[in-house]
């Protein structure tokens, strides 16, 4: 057996533990050792817990020796983010001011993972508050992008995203408020998927007051992996109920999706398109059509205005909840990104606030009658390539062509969407990727049709940033 465990995919390490090619104490050894190797040309992992990752790959080697029944994520490395409470961690969310916010319960995204199985090897880089498309805060410092440091790694998951391309755990945890799963996973050059609301329960103990609805009805948690089937794997072990969660509903994982009808979106009214992107999702349709799916070119209705609901409301809320600690506790970037969010979004007093929640009930019917017709929404992650690192400190001209950019991602989690970003190879030394969208809980959908597409294109990481992809 090759020595370089790190290598090994989610799905991989489980057959090989099951089938005793190896223990689980040397697969999280060698991801350690890998950690060791890149992490200090990256900073994608804040918090390593060799120790205890070790100690828990000990009890996975004794419970395969004892015969016991293992979950799907047996002895599997994985990471989880900052933002998210670990029992004994700080759930920091890249806030100086929260370093010493130690968590006491386990969020359900965590427990999930260890009853799967997983090892948790460390804890991944995010902005201050989770709330820029760029990892860096005052507390951690800057996550870089291991194919171009001087572009983003994506945000507010980049060091998710990170951890996993340069092969540190084979999964690793995220959530998507606005593309913070999809948007890492489409920079760093592997797949991302944000899940529809309510299927990934998610709770923090820690945390004083709800979350605002608007941010309820977006935000979700996730799996990033260098596969499809990896993704599959951790969707399966984070969708386990939990009751702490009351959006959690029991819908049945699809497995069975085969080739369907889907809807190429590549373009967008007063949106100007990158050619790479262009020519990624012309690429990808003709993978989906060679595998037997009808590809036709169609819009998914009021996408510009879905992307506007999810501005103004997010804005909204955050300025009536949140603003006060954003300016209190964050830093420079975080001020000033959420400060030009705030003046290109439309004001909201309390009826326009009610009525954007209840046009976002007539657009997601829209959509529900799209994909009637379309099982299957093929559109860009981005409408442009990574940004240069800060990119959202430029001001409000410079914001407003990051939310332009970033509205395929934007519409859709404000109407609580699956959607998978899934890459399809390199241009100019840095990757490009598509997103596959479906209906409420139908993953299956975009889980199959991003098999199709890896097949066809492989897998683009690792890399090592240090010499480029590993193959």
């Amino acid at each position: 057996m090759d020595k370089e465990l790190w290598r090994l995919s989610a799905t991989e390490v489980v057959a090989n533990l099951t089938q005793r090619e190896c223990l689980a104490q040397e697969v999280v050894a060698s991801c350690l050792e890998r950690l060791d190797a890149v992490n200090p040309q990256t900073n994608a992992v804040v918090d390593v817990l060799a120790d205890d990752a070790m100690r828990a790959a000990a009890d996975a080697d004794a419970r395969i020796a004892r015969g016991a029944r293992v979950g799907p994520l047996h002895g599997v490395p994985v990471t989880v983010k900052v933002n998210v409470d670990m029992t004994g961690r700080a759930t920091s969310n890249g806030v100086a001011a929260y370093r010493d916010v130690v968590a006491v319960a386990d969020s359900p995204v965590v427990a999930n993972l260890r009853k799967a199985g997983a090892i948790i090897i460390g804890r991944t880089n995010t902005p201050a508050f989770s709330l820029r498309w760029f990892t860096d805060n005052e507390l951690y410092g800057r996550t870089l992008n291991p194919w171009v440091p001087g572009l983003t790694s994506g945000g507010s998951s980049g060091g998710a995203a990170v951890a996993v391309a340069t092969g540190v755990g084979a999964i690793a945890h995220g959530n998507d408020l606005g593309g913070s799963i999809r948007y890492p996973a489409y920079a760093c050059g592997v797949a991302g998927l944000r899940p529809s609301q309510g299927r990934v329960p998610a709770f923090n103990p820690s945390q004083a007051h709800e979350r605002t609805p608007a941010v309820q009805l977006a935000s979700v948690q996730g799996p990033l992996a260098r596969t499809v089937a990896d993704l599959r794997l951790a969707l399966r072990a984070l969708a386990a109920p939990d009751l702490n969660d009351p959006w959690w509903v029991p819908a049945p994982l699809s497995v069975d999706a085969g080739p369907t009808r889907v809807a190429l979106c590549r373009q967008m009214d007063g949106i100007e398109a990158d050619p790479a992107v262009l020519d990624a999702l012309d690429f990808a349709a003709g993978c989906l059509d060679a595998a037997g799916y009808s590809v036709v070119h169609a819009t998914p209705p009021a996408l510009r205005e879905a992307a506007d609901l999810w501005l103004a409301l997010t804005t909204a809320e955050m300025e009536a909840g949140m603003g006060g600690a954003i300016d209190t506790y964050g830093d420079d970037a975080v001020r000033a990104a959420c400060a030009s969010m705030m003046h290109l979004a439309k004001p909201l007093d309390t009826v326009g606030y009610m009525n954007a929640l209840s046009r976002r009930s007539s657009v997601l019917r829209h959509w529900q009658v799209f994909f009637a017709r379309h099982p299957l929404l093929l559109m860009p992650v981005s409408w442009q390539r990574p940004f240069p690192i800060d990119a959202d400190r430029r001001g409000d001209d410079a914001m407003r062509r990051i939310l332009d950019a970033q509205s395929p991602m934007l519409a859709t989690a404000i109407l609580g969407l699956p959607g998978l970003s899934v890459p399809v190879g390199a241009v100019d030394g840095l990757p490009v990727g598509v997103q596959l969208v479906a209906g409420r809980f139908q993953e299956g959908r975009c889980l199959a049709a991003g098999e199709v597409i890896e097949a066809r294109c492989g897998v683009t990481t690792p890399i090592d940033p240090r010499r480029g992809p590993l193959h």
